[in-house]
């Protein structure tokens, strides 16, 4: 059996932060157009960046929810990337921003198939209905996390709060799934 390094790609990094503050988002949105805010559909606004590329939700509570970054650091740097442009635009913020990783999802190839139906009677915390979704949804104790797994060898990993979580959730269910003999190679 080869001895395969799981590929895992970072896809989505979400951010919470706060920075005790409340905001004008009517305000915002007059002195930053392009803001997107729509307060009869949604309460907060949307704040597009290009460098790191993200969307960050304003809320009047002075609360924000960054995604679309590929790491922990990229969402820091985002978040910090908002409040200076609104300093910029004279808006008054005190504190610097307090960000907190909520959630990290991440796409994995472990570079062979998964047998999937002995997996789901194996591996504890599982649940395979083929009728109702095409993978094994997997919960991870430690770290907390939960792992979809497909035939293909493919995986998503949510839930993960650092990315060393994710890698350790990875390499042990792979370490796992080669020692129950549930890998097929080429």
């Amino acid at each position: 059996m080869p001895n395969t390094k799981p590929i895992i790609e970072i896809v989505n990094v979400v951010a919470s932060a706060t920075i005790d503050e409340k905001l004008d988002l009517n305000n915002i949105q007059a002195k930053i157009p392009d803001i997107e805010y729509n307060p009869d559909q949604f309460p907060g606004a949307v704040f597009r960046i290009i460098t790191p590329k993200t969307a960050t939700l304003l809320f009047s509570t002075g609360k924000m929810v960054c995604t679309g970054s590929k790491s922990e650091e990229m969402a820091r740097k985002a978040v910090k990337t908002v409040v200076q442009k609104l300093r910029k635009e004279k808006i008054k913020i005190k504190k610097d921003a307090v960000v907190t990783i909520q959630n990290i999802v991440s796409s994995i190839n472990l570079g062979g198939k998964i047998h999937l139906e002995k997996a789901a009677r194996t591996l504890p915390r599982s649940m395979y209905e083929p009728e109702q979704f095409p993978g094994v949804i997997h919960r991870m104790v430690d770290p907390k996390t939960v792992i979809l797994l497909f035939a293909s060898g493919k995986l998503v990993c949510t839930g993960a709060k650092t990315e060393k979580d994710v890698y350790r959730s990875v390499n042990n269910l792979h370490s796992k799934l080669e020692e129950l003999d549930l890998m097929l190679y080429d």
